[in-house]
């Protein structure tokens, strides 16, 4: 009897402690993210168009879009993983990691990689998300080696 017990326990806390599917967040409202790329500031744009929860893994989501840097438009895909989760009453904060690959066409193009935060506010009364705020601060480098810029998104 008692290991039957444990086992729905451990059933239940299996079942609780799944990561509801927030890829829309991902999406941003179909806007861009904004931010910088390099020491001297240069516009970066990066959208996500398509972001979807890895099935095995419910801290993965698998996303897709392109970035633009002056004239340089790139598709790329990848993936963000969330790697911590804080939850206050009011405030939730989300951490984690993100790497994205470019299309490997000629020297302006590379990965992505880095943390991310994104934090938002929970309304009771409404029972939605408000105030998200979401920044992706890394790196992007260049498949050939020769690139290597600091890069700073967030979310409009």
């Amino acid at each position: 009897m008692k290991k039957l017990l444990w086992i729905l326990i451990l059933a239940c806390n299996f079942a609780w402690g799944q990561m509801p599917d927030i890829s829309n967040v991902w999406l941003n409202n179909s806007k861009p993210y904004n931010g910088t790329i390099g020491d001297r500031g240069q516009e970066l744009k990066l959208k996500i168009n398509i972001s979807e929860q890895n099935k095995k893994n419910d801290q993965e989501y698998f996303v897709s879009g392109y970035s633009l840097v002056d004239n340089n438009y790139a598709k790329y895909e990848g993936k963000i993983t969330i790697t911590k989760y804080r939850d206050a009453k009011k405030k939730g904060v989300v951490f984690g990691d993100y790497e994205l690959a470019e299309e490997p066409k000629g020297k302006h193009s590379g990965i992505f990689k880095g943390k991310f935060i994104y934090t938002f506010k929970w309304n009771k009364k409404t029972e939605k998300v408000e105030a998200q705020y979401i920044e992706f601060i890394g790196d992007w480098k260049s498949y050939d080696g020769t690139l290597d810029f600091k890069t700073r998104l967030k979310n409009q």
